[in-house]
């Protein structure tokens, strides 16, 4: 029985489902578990008994938190249950580099006595979503990280490396990236080619979006570290290429252009 906590978001959800295909039993976690198909239950990362009560009889876990300054007590509650509850092995869903909130949660891991694996993946093609409304009614998209290139990779492939941590071996560190170096221009080209008409493309300061999150109800901190994010990008700080996906895969990582291809009907007006 694996537990893939996050349940809701992108990466879990195809973890969910990618379990599911294989036959492989899943308990999807979430705080509000009512849509999700299956054996699922309700827990808190901030409340420790709903997480005793997760794992029980769960052989592996996938951890996947929100974005936040909460990431580090969210990983120590989930490492900690799955401890106690006897879970041999916890899967981390971590990022590029594995530093900043979830650098604690790493070393938690390496240091809880568990067969455990982080999976640090790059930019996502999926973040391209956020710009469907504005692709759909002609308003250029902003380009927050400048010419700075990234391994943008599809969510897809981070979510099949996680089942083959979560059920056959454990990887220890792995960088997951597409197998091209884009920036956020050639990105909106390849976007714009699948969906067969242009899409504008405005340079905008991290900064300049500082405080629409801010009225969006983010704290500081969090709209803080978007921002220096944001700007690590833009200085070259993420262009980086790793091959081991293709070596946990057997399989060339996908291209962006195959995740646009696949997605295109999100940025089409149905209307």
């Amino acid at each position: 029985m694996i537990l893939v906590t996050g349940a809701t978001g992108t990466i879990g959800g195809e973890v969910v489902r990618q379990l599911n295909e294989q036959g492989v039993p899943v308990r999807a976690m979430a705080r509000n578990p009512e849509h999700l198909p299956g054996d699922s239950v309700r827990a808190d990362f901030t409340d420790p008994e709903s997480l005793k009560h997760a794992v029980v009889g769960v052989d592996a876990v996938f951890l996947a938190t929100a974005p936040g300054a909460h990431i580090p007590a969210h990983d120590s509650a989930m490492i900690e249950a799955a401890r106690a509850g006897g879970v041999g092995r916890v899967v981390k869903l971590s990022a590029a580099a594995g530093g900043g909130w979830h650098a604690p949660g790493e070393r938690a891991l390496a240091e809880s006595g568990l067969a455990w694996s982080a999976l640090r993946p790059s930019w996502y093609a999926s973040n391209a979503l956020a710009w469907a409304a504005s692709v759909r009614t002609g308003t250029p998209v902003l380009n927050l990280t400048g010419s700075g290139q990234q391994g943008v990779v599809d969510p897809r492939d981070v979510a099949a490396a996680a089942v083959v941590a979560l059920t056959r071996t454990d990887l220890g560190v792995v960088t997951l990236t597409g197998p091209e170096l884009l920036d956020l221009p050639a990105v909106v080209r390849e976007l714009a080619a699948q969906i067969g008409r242009p899409i504008g493309l405005t340079d905008a300061p991290a900064a300049a979006v500082a405080d629409r999150m801010r009225a969006a109800g983010r704290d500081p901190e969090t709209v803080a570290a978007i921002v220096a994010a944001y700007e690590h990008i833009r200085a070259g700080g993420n262009a980086l290429l790793s091959d081991d996906l293709p070596q946990i895969l057997g399989r060339p990582a996908r291209h962006f252009r195959e995740w646009a291809r696949d997605n295109r009907s999100a940025f089409l007006d149905h209307g």
